[in-house]
C-alpha cells in the first residue's frame, strides 16, 4: 500500500523543527524512519508534512564526561553499539534489527516511538536515564522512569524534539547486562530484562535496579527483584530469589507467546541478565 499525500521540509536545527511542528500540528519528524514508513505505508499514521531532522550536526554522536554519557539523538544503534557506553546498553542497541536497520535506525526514534517490544526503554530505565526534549517552552529532562506511559505513548509532548539521552556515570563495583528472548521473525524482544547492580565491595549487593521489556504493555521496573536482590549476597540463592520476586506480572499475550509464557521468560531472563552483571562488575 502507498501513502497517503504528504509534504516534506528538511529542519537545520532543532529550534527550526520546533517551529516547523508549531505551525504544522499535523507534522510527523523523521530521521531513520524505520517505524514511521511502514506505518505510512499501511496509513496506520497519515501526517500532512514530514520534517526531516537527519541532518542536524546537534543532535548526533556520543560523549563521556565525569558526570556520565550524553547521546544525540540521531546517534544510529550501531554508533551505540561501538560506543564506550554501559554493557547493557552496547549489547542492547547490537541486537536490534539487522545490520541495515542498525546503521540507518536511530536511539531516538526508537525511544520516540515507543513499541511495547523495543530494546532500549529497558536499559534506560535500570541505568537511570534521562530523556532531553526541546520545545516551544524550551527545554526540560524526562526521566526514564516517567517516560513510557502506555502502548506506542511517551510523555514527549506534541510539539516537541527529543535531543539526547542522558546516562548517570557508574559507581565502582558497577555492572549491567541486557539479556532477551528475540521473535524469530521481526527480533523484537518477546521478553528482555536490562540489571544493573552495584555491590558493596565485600560481594553484598548495595543497590539493583531491573527493568523489563517486551513482555507488559510499557517497559516497567521489576520493583520485588531488585527489594530481593538489595542487600544480599550476590550469589545463586539470591539471584534466584530474585527472578521469581515479581509474581503477578501482566503480561501480553500472542499468538507466539501467551502471557504464561512471557511472565514465566521474564523470571528465566532476570535471573541470566543478573548472572551476568555477577561475573561482570565493571560491565
Amino acid at each position: 500500500m502507498f501513502p497517503t499525500n504528504f509534504d516534506y521540509t528538511r529542519a537545520g536545527s532543532v529550534r527550526e523543527a520546533v517551529a516547523l511542528l508549531a505551525k504544522n500540528p499535523e507534522a510527523k519528524l523523521i530521521a531513520g524512519g524505520h517505524s514511521l514508513l511502514p506505518a505510512m505505508k499501511l496509513r496506520l499514521a497519515q501526517p500532512a508534512l514530514l520534517v526531516d531532522i537527519s541532518r542536524i550536526a546537534e543532535l548526533k554522536g556520543v560523549s563521556k564526561g565525569a558526570n556520565g554519557w550524553t547521546i544525540g539523538a540521531l546517534t544510529t544503534h550501531a554508533e551505540v553499539s561501538r560506543a564506550d557506553v554501559p554493557n547493557a546498553l552496547k549489547t542492547a542497541a547490537g541486537l536490534i534489527g539487522d545490520v541495515q536497520v542498525r546503521n540507518r535506525g536511530t536511539i531516538g526514534g526508537s525511544i520516540s516511538h515507543a513499541d511495547p517490544a523495543a530494546d532500549y526503554p529497558a536499559v534506560l530505565i535500570a541505568l537511570g536515564a534521562s530523556i532531553k526534549v526541546a520545545g516551544p517552552r524550551g527545554e526540560r529532562t524526562i526521566s526514564a522512569n516517567d517516560l513510557f506511559t502506555d502502548l506506542f505513548t511517551t510523555a514527549i509532548e506534541a510539539g516537541e524534539v527529543l535531543t539526547a539521552v542522558t546516562i548517570p556515570a557508574r559507581a565502582a563495583n558497577s555492572a549491567s547486562a541486557y539479556i532477551k528472548h528475540p521473535h524469530p521473525a521481526s527480533g523484537y524482544a518477546v521478553a528482555g530484562v536490562a540489571a544493573a547492580i552495584q555491590t558493596d565491595g565485600k560481594g553484598a549487593c548495595a543497590k539493583a535496579s531491573i527493568a523489563v521489556t517486551g513482555a507488559c504493555v510499557t517497559a516497567r521496573r521489576l520493583p520485588a527483584a531488585e527489594a530481593a536482590l538489595t542487600g544480599k549476597a550476590l550469589n545463586a540463592a539470591s539471584i534466584k530469589a530474585a527472578a521469581g520476586a515479581d509474581k503477578g506480572l501482566e503480561c501480553l499475550s500472542d499468538n507466539y507467546a501467551s502471557a504464561a509464557y512471557r511472565a514465566n521468560l521474564v523470571s528465566v531472563l532476570t535471573r541470566r541478565a543478573l548472572e551476568a552483571c555477577a561475573s561482570d562488575r565493571k560491565a
